[in-house]
């Protein structure tokens, strides 16, 4: 691939380019309300497509349903990358929003398993399945064809819009669930009321379809077909092209670093401070919504810095800062959410004995231990555990044989243990201060990756080249965050121990970059 900049008197339109911008854009925000909808409400939806009569093996079902779409994002990026670089960029990912749109809206008109048993966790698995592999291809097919139209020097400013649509639909997605649940009482929105957002979807797509079939082309795929330069066989040339393997690798740990602080700033944030720090949902959404909404623009700035100091430069700073700051912004989410919570762990540690237990938080637990930990679990308690022969908890100086949840629970009250967060004593600009932080740690990760990936690869194969690694990153080590980080909290105790999934997938997308990353915003991607 060249260095030197493309010549740009045939592309450069600013009128073109809005209405690319915000056309690729809307429809990303829309793709990612539809993604993102599932899992806001994995909870709910656990309770009603796995009904187990076990709340906790119920939402990791549920968010195991939500990882499916996740990793079914790969093939999709594989078979969609192949028609965006034999047919185009424009007909690809009007193909995959009206997918996504239309599998969003079948999941509003699902029977739940009350209504059709175990039919009803089927059909959702089929149509997270149908979600993950329009998404797939969707995101590639926005930020090639954004790039492919920005003028040189500007290639971050411009795609980093795509990665603000994914914010985007994230503040749509909350707008919608919290509108429904304001105009609908709680019983009624359990019911049916949950449907409204799904089956909202369809106004959206007819939205973005009509936006979408307003663009042409991009000038670098036309330019491509007119010379018969087109790839034959995207996936074999994708791996046969000098040096591509290498590039291939690379996007994909940096692909995978930047996912996991992304869904650490939403789904990871949301689902602490609802299981962990104890606050009602609504709250919870609206916290992260403020911190979301003020962290976004973040997503403009960062994109354009990446413009000026190089793609490398931007990624690896936020990448080290994420490593040193993770911990410490998700503690300080803690007191300022639950303050008695955080004084609790300080001041009245939890010691489990235990002795050999046969606890597997996928089934119902039949043993006493394993209802013992499934109960702390759920409520909220950070624990460590010892080995002994007789089950027991201890805290603040009690020591209580055989598991008895009112004598545990009592004990718990005595020693300081929240059963919720106190709104009185919420800290808000402690919480909002946090959700900040994380949020402008993914503004700064996830901004320069659209122009970096697209920058990596040829034309002829970029479609291809950049979606499989990508969505192998953000599908299998983004998606099942939310599932491994509870996994990791439940078995181990420790409410702070899924951060270390994050840290660990960061750490290595760090070393990656730092030894293999080329800076790329002066290539010539018309080559």
């Amino acid at each position: 691939m060249g260095v030197a900049e493309e010549t740009v008197e045939d592309v450069i339109d600013p009128k073109r380019d809005r209405l690319v911008i915000v056309a690729s854009s809307l429809g990303t925000v829309f793709e990612w309300y539809d993604f993102f909808l599932y899992g806001i409400l994995a909870s709910l939806l656990g309770k009603l497509f796995f009904a187990t009569g076990n709340p906790t093996t119920e939402l990791l079902f549920s968010l195991f349903a939500f990882a499916i779409g996740f990793f079914f994002r790969p093939l999709g990026a594989l078979v969609f990358g192949w028609f965006g670089d034999k047919v185009g960029r424009k007909y690809t990912f009007l193909i995959t929003i009206a997918m996504m749109g239309g599998a969003t809206a079948c999941i509003g008109l699902l029977p739940t398993f009350e209504q059709a048993g175990i039919a009803a966790p089927i059909m959702l698995l089929v149509l997270r399945t149908l979600q993950g592999l329009a998404l797939g291809g969707e995101y590639g097919g926005a930020a090639i064809y954004v790039a492919e139209h920005a003028p040189p020097g500007k290639r971050g400013a411009y795609t980093s819009w795509i990665q603000a649509a994914a914010a985007g639909g994230f503040m749509l997605t909350l707008g919608v669930v919290l509108g429904t649940k304001a105009l609908i009482a709680e019983p009624e929105f359990v019911a049916w009321g949950w449907r409204i957002p799904f089956l909202m979807s369809i106004l959206l797509l007819a939205i973005s379809l009509w936006v979408r079939l307003k663009l042409s082309e991009s000038p670098v795929f036309q330019k491509m077909k007119s010379a018969g330069t087109t790839s034959a066989n995207p996936f074999k040339d994708a791996l046969s092209a000098p040096g591509n393997k290498g590039r291939l690798l690379v996007a994909l740990a940096v692909s995978a670093g930047f996912t996991v602080i992304f869904y650490t700033s939403q789904f990871g944030t949301l689902y602490f401070l609802q299981n962990t720090a104890r606050l009602p949902e609504t709250e919870a959404l609206l916290y992260l919504a403020v911190g979301v909404l003020v962290s976004a623009p973040a997503y403009i700035y960062f994109g354009g810095l990446s413009d000026r100091f190089g793609r490398k430069a931007v990624l690896a700073t936020g990448f080290a800062l994420t490593l040193v700051a993770l911990f410490p912004i998700f503690d300080l989410m803690a007191k300022g959410a639950n303050p008695a919570l955080s004084e609790a762990m300080a001041n009245a540690p939890v010691t489990v004995e235990l002795p050999a237990c046969d606890y597997n938080i996928f089934t119902k637990q039949e043993a006493e231990c394993g209802k013992a930990l499934e109960w702390l679990t759920k409520r909220g308690v950070s624990y460590k555990k010892t080995d002994a022969d007789v089950l027991a908890m201890r805290v603040a100086g009690t020591r209580l044989e055989g598991f008895d949840k009112e004598a545990w629970g009592a004990a718990l009250n005595t020693a300081g243990w929240p059963e919720k967060a106190d709104p009185d004593r919420i800290v808000a600009w402690q919480l909002i201060l946090a959700v900040m932080a994380i949020g402008l740690l993914s503004g700064w990760t996830y901004a320069p990756i659209a122009a970096m990936l697209v920058e990596m690869f040829p034309a002829r194969v970029r479609y291809t080249s950049m979606s499989v690694p990508y969505h192998i990153g953000t599908g299998y080590f983004g998606g099942f965050l939310p599932v491994i980080s509870q996994y990791i909290v439940v078995s181990t105790g420790d409410v702070f121990a899924g951060l270390w999934y994050t840290i660990m997938v960061v750490a290595v997308g760090l070393v990656v970059m730092l030894l293999f990353l080329k800076d790329s915003r002066h290539i010539n991607i018309n080559d």
